[in-house]
């Protein structure tokens, strides 16, 4: 289980990572990283504001993954599965629901 453990934390590390230099508008339109759909991809004042938002949610997934990873893993008893599918749950729900609102904050801006 610490393999899985080991997995989550940097993946949720990896999200934090990724996170920041969009929160803190470094990355300009391009067509490899970022919140990319026509719309942004068009207009830079978009793509940056859509961009902050989304990396805010992405942000807390990434938190909510490490502090879910940490948090199971003291579960006493708790199986290997069930740890894997909690955790996966975790980023499941707040990178779907990070990527619905950004898409919702897109639309309200055109």
């Amino acid at each position: 289980m610490t393999t899985i453990l080991i997995l989550y934390l940097v993946s949720g590390a990896l999200l934090i990572a990724l996170a920041l230099p969009l929160l803190y508008n470094k990355i300009p339109p391009n067509s490899f990283y970022g919140f990319r759909v026509s719309q942004t991809l068009t207009d830079p004042k978009i793509w940056y504001a859509v961009n902050r938002h989304a990396a805010r949610w992405l942000l807390f997934a990434g938190v909510s993954i490490v502090a879910a990873a940490i948090l199971l893993y003291l579960v006493p008893g708790i199986s290997v599965d069930a740890y894997a599918l909690g955790c996966l749950a975790v980023f499941m729900v707040t990178f779907t629901v990070g990527l619905v609102k950004s898409f919702h904050y897109l639309k309200s801006l055109s």
